[in-house]
């Protein structure tokens, strides 16, 4: 047999062997998946993974691009991933900071219970590194605007802009939130609260692979601390944030419903709202393009 036609049938079962890895990795390892697709979208947007030190240990940070500083804070169970489909064209005239909030990602702790704090912490530490004495512009979904209205409310000499994406830092949610699964039909419900209702459905695979990560994932570690949750809470206190607050919500959304919004107006009444029509609790993936309009106009806002 000639050499370049066993070269070729070399190459035919090499590819063979990928496409099959690949199919496997995606039924049985869906989460993960997306999440290295997230990473390799991050890099294409020309943004670089760094390590920061933190008390909790290693911090991953994804950083890129020039200009005024936009801080990235991803909410539960999620990793800075999730922010690729809108980091190409924002990336354009901002320097952005995503970290792997602290036990998720590719950031420690990798085992136990993740609390406030070291989440807080790890945040704090990566300004501290990449951004020290520049104003920034805080940017948190779900959890992350929960720990960002913390950073601006702890130095407020530090952030120039806040914005929360269905999320903050005072009591009330929705009770009957699927976050945390045991079966796939809770998974089901649970995907249902957080996305609008004609968005397309999740295949099984990726409800049970949801399923699986709510026993021992990031989401559960969180869990584990709920108890000291109420310390780290601004209700009454929200009105010492003197940075310009913008909201922003997807009218679909029933994780943290558009009521949660309306009543930080109320401790808030200057700050913005801005609502997206069909799309949930993570409209940078959801709605990418309404949502990068969005926050565009709230980074661009004379105030």
């Amino acid at each position: 047999m000639k050499r370049w036609l066993i070269v070729v049938l070399a190459l035919a079962v090499l590819v063979a062997g990928l496409v099959g890895w690949g199919i496997w990795m995606v039924r049985k390892r869906p989460l993960e998946v997306f999440a290295m697709m997230g990473r390799q979208g991050l890099k294409r947007a020309g943004l670089a993974r760094m390590v920061v030190g933190a008390p909790c240990g290693p911090q991953a940070v994804w950083v890129g691009g020039k200009g005024p500083v936009v801080v990235l804070l991803h909410g539960a169970g999620d990793s800075a991933a999730t922010w690729a489909q809108i980091a190409p064209k924002l990336v354009v005239g901002h320097r952005l900071i995503a970290p792997d909030l602290a036990g998720h990602g590719q950031s420690a702790p990798e085992a136990g219970p993740i609390d406030i704090r070291m989440i807080l912490e790890g945040v704090e530490a990566g300004l501290d590194r990449l951004a020290p004495g520049e104003p920034v512009t805080v940017v948190g979904n779900s959890l992350g605007a929960w720990v960002a209205m913390l950073v601006t409310h702890r130095h407020p000499e530090r952030v120039a802009r806040l914005v929360c994406v269905a999320g903050g830092a005072i009591s009330g949610h929705n009770e009957n939130a699927m976050i945390l699964p045991r079966n796939r039909e809770e998974a089901r419900k649970g995907v249902a609260q957080a996305r609008d209702a004609a968005s397309a459905p999740v295949p099984d695979f990726v409800l049970d692979a949801i399923v699986r990560e709510a026993q021992h994932g990031p989401l559960s570690r969180l869990a584990a601390s709920a108890n000291s949750m109420g310390g780290w809470l601004l209700d009454g206190r929200l009105g010492e944030i003197k940075a310009p607050v913008h909201l922003i919500w997807g009218a679909s959304d029933q994780i943290m419903p558009l009521d949660y919004a309306r009543r930080l107006q109320v401790e808030l009444p200057s700050a913005t709202l801005v609502t997206i029509d069909h799309c949930g609790h993570v409209p940078q993936v959801e709605c990418p393009g309404r949502f990068l309009a969005a926050l565009q106009d709230a980074l661009t806002e004379k105030r």
